[in-house]
Order: C-alpha cells, then structure tokens, then sequence
C-alpha cells in the first residue's frame, strides 16, 4: 500500500506526562457483593470476561459521544460488576444523562502496530508471541489489521479474523531500519476509518521513542484525538540509555494513549510482552461503555473535556478511571 508523507518537520525530544486523574465521590450506595474485581493476572480466566450484557451494540451516531470506561483498583486489578447508578458522566461541567449503559464484550476493531526497526531484532520473537496471544485471546468477533514500521510504515495485514493470515504476516516482519513510530500510529489511524464496529483499539508495541517519521507530535495528537480510537501501548525500554528518543519513549506512548482513555506501559524486560499484551486484552474485554447526547453543548467544533465520576463502595477506594479525555463537538 503506497504512503505519502508530508515534508519532513523535526521532532521534540521533550514530552510532558499527562496522566488523567478523575474525581471520585465514594459513597455506600452498592451492595459490595455486586462488585467484583478480576485479578490482574498474565492469563486471564473465562471468569474474568463473564461479563453481564445491559445494552444492544451502539451504531455509529453522530450526536452520540460513546466513553469506554476501565475502573481498576489499586492494584491494578479489573473493577467489573459496577451498574449504572455508580456513574455521573460530565461534558465540561454539564452533567449528562447516560442513555446507553453497556458491560457487554462487543466486538473490537483493532489494529497492531509492530515496531520493526533494527534495534527489535533479538525481540521479533517474543513479539510475535505477544501479538498471537493476545489476538488469540479476543472476541472471537474482532478484527484486526497490523501496521509494521521501521524507516516507513507498511499496511502489513489488512482487516481480518483470520489468525493464520495474521500469523503469516508476522512471519515475515524482520527487523530493520530505524523508528517512523509516528507516522504508523498516522497510517493506522487511517486505515481504523474501514472499521466495521464502532469499538476501535490500537496496540503498539515498539521499544524506542521516534527517530524518523514525518509527522511531528503535535500533529499525530490532533489525529489521536479526532479519531475517536483507544490506543494502548508496551514499550521495551532501557532505563540506562543515554540516546534521546529512547529516554522519550515510555512518555510519548504514554501521552498519545491516555489521550484516548488507553495506557502505556514501559517494561525492561521482552519475556513480559504475553503477559503485559493479554492484560490489555482483558482490560477491553471488561470495559463499561456509557454513550450520552450533549446537551446543552454547543456545536462549534472545539475540544470538549470529558469527566467520569463514580458512586462506589468505601472498601475498593480508591481506584483509577481511565477514559478519552473529551471529543470535538460537530459543527451546525
């Protein structure tokens, strides 16, 4: 698949780590037996996705925002079980009505983004694991598509649900080159617009910062948050590095993934990629997605901010919420 790219602009090496933190009001007002927390196992169990459905599949409205939620406790475990009541969805300060209140595992689009740059050689293997296992380990309606980038990005797969053509294309991805991270997450955020379900997920999994792409940041930010796509992220990082990019890494993956209500996570060792990739399978396997009508919202086509607040039970205080930080409201 042919790949144009704008002119070459330079990248900054500094990155501010923004972390979304929610505010919280804890309260009594859930029996505690219907809450439950799913072990942050590496192999997540079937009970972990025994997950109640409340609300058909959303379709694609253009007035309805949809807001994936994961509520994980203190020690990184899953909070499922929790109902309607214990969530207050606010657009700027406006409180909204939910209409829609879903805990069903909805089928996914995701795309795999794999980095294979030179410097992944000696990991290519334990990626290849990490990618099968965690695609193996999905809803058996998903799709996928996987982007490779080492100088350039490359449409490797396209959409499939079929783990043998994945696999052979995995098979060829060899090693090479140097980091165009960002002009993959670009290229991917184009090719999720031929998703068929609204749910959209990307996974990275590279382990070093940028070092040769074109786009720059700024502008693949204002892609991450127009496109209305999760993106999580597992960096393989060397916390003695002295090169720049790398040193930057874990917090520009970080950055772009909390954007969209994702996360980064940085590890040093390759062998923890299965473990890590099958968590983030299991966390978008048992998500809450509440979807709201702004109101009182005016369609002027800026940046609205997004915040969830909870009505939970005193004894799994406290507990950590991520969600997209907001949308770009339409236009009249």
């Amino acid at each position: 698949m042919a790949y144009r790219r704008p002119p070459q602009k330079s990248l900054s090496l500094i990155f501010v780590l923004a972390c979304l933190f929610c505010t919280m009001i804890v309260s009594a007002q859930t029996n505690l037996d219907d809450v439950h927390i799913a072990p942050g196992k590496s192999a997540p169990t079937n009970d972990q996705f025994g997950l109640i459905p409340s609300a058909p599949l959303l379709k694609k409205n253009v007035d309805l925002v949809m807001v994936p939620v994961t509520i994980t406790d203190d020690r990184n475990r899953i909070v499922t079980g929790l109902t309607l009541n214990n969530f207050q969805l606010f657009d700027g300060k406006q409180k909204q009505e939910i209409k829609h209140f879903s805990r069903e595992d909805a089928p996914i689009s995701m795309g795999i983004i794999l980095d294979t740059s030179g410097s992944m050689e000696t990991k290519m293997e334990v990626a290849r694991k990490a990618v099968m296992e965690f695609c193996q380990a999905a809803n058996p309606l998903d799709e996928f598509f996987m982007v490779t980038f080492g100088n350039q990005p490359e449409l490797a797969s396209d959409f499939t649900n079929s783990m043998e053509k994945l696999e052979h294309s995995l098979l060829f991805a060899k090693a090479n080159g140097r980091t165009a991270l960002l002009d993959a997450v670009s290229l991917s955020l184009h090719q999720m617009r031929r998703a068929q379900y609204q749910r959209r997920a990307l996974l990275i999994i590279s382990d070093g910062g940028d070092n040769h792409s074109r786009y720059t940041e700024s502008e693949v930010r204002s892609m991450v948050k127009e496109a209305d796509v999760q993106i999580y992220a597992i960096g393989i990082f060397d916390r003695n590095t002295g090169v720049p990019e790398e040193m930057a890494g874990p917090v520009l993956l970080d950055e772009i993934s909390s954007i969209t209500g994702g996360r980064g996570f940085a590890i040093e060792n390759p062998d923890l990629l299965p473990a890590v990739a099958l968590h983030i399978g299991s966390v978008l396997r048992n998500q809450y997605v509440l979807a709201y009508s702004p109101v009182r919202t005016p369609k002027n086509g800026k940046w609205h901010k997004i915040n969830i607040k909870l009505t939970i039970p005193k004894s799994i205080w406290p507990v950590s919420i991520r969600a997209k930080q907001g949308y770009y409201a339409p236009t009249e």
